[in-house]
């Protein structure tokens, strides 16, 4: 059989297909979610899945109708098991949670758009979180990101995965402006020293949170 169609990944049925469209930082726009309803119906696909990253999967597609579902949704593809950033995940943050102390969707939204083309040693998955009750995962992301009154924090090295990991605090009350440059100096280390298909948290364990901090400063 030939090789998959691009942007699916074959279930466990070996017959059908899912696939996942990028939504940065989760927002939708009306018109995503009609043409994911439209598409839906019309090639009856059996299951629509808001995933853990903030994402809509769509499950159970037919082959040889995959590309017809990408022309019509008209979405970018949203990276699922390839090496590189696969989401940012954001809370609210600012723009309507009462608790939030920063723009999370903001910051959120340009950590992706800056990141998403980049080849990493494994999976990266990102949490930025506009106050310290992390609603958006930081810390047991990759890299992860939170807001405080006096600015954000960054972590790195979290995991939810089979060995679970609290991220450890790399550096304390960044401005905004500072925050893409330190998250471009952690992925490039990372990228440069880890071994293939890596995940940060294993990364952090062998290496040291210590060496990895001096290396970033």
């Amino acid at each position: 059989m030939d090789e998959h169609p691009s942007g699916a990944i074959l279930q466990r049925d070996k017959t059908t297909y899912a696939i996942v469209p990028r939504t940065p930082v989760g927002i939708v726009t009306p018109e995503n979610l009609e043409k994911i309803a439209a598409v839906a119906r019309k090639f009856d696909i059996p299951v629509v899945k808001i995933t853990s990253g903030q994402r809509f999967a769509l499950v159970g597609i037919k082959r040889d109708e995959v590309n017809d579902v990408w022309r019509e949704l008209g979405m970018d593809i949203g990276k699922a098991t390839e090496l590189c950033l696969h989401y940012v995940q954001a809370c609210p943050g600012t723009a309507v949670c009462r608790y939030g102390t920063q723009d999370s969707l903001g910051l959120g939204m340009k950590i992706e758009e800056f990141f998403i083309g980049m080849d990493l040693p494994a999976k990266v998955k990102i949490g930025v979180s506009g106050c310290p009750f992390c609603c958006g995962e930081s810390f047991v992301r990759d890299i992860g990101v939170f807001g405080k009154r006096s600015g954000w924090n960054l972590v790195i090295g979290g995991s939810s995965a089979r060995r679970p990991r609290i991220g450890d605090l790399v550096r304390e009350n960044l401005q905004e402006e500072e925050v893409i440059p330190l998250v471009k100096r952690t992925l490039e280390y990372y990228r440069d020293n880890a071994k293939g298909r890596e995940r940060m948290a294993r990364f952090v364990d062998r290496i040291g949170i210590e060496e990895i901090k001096e290396a970033l400063t």
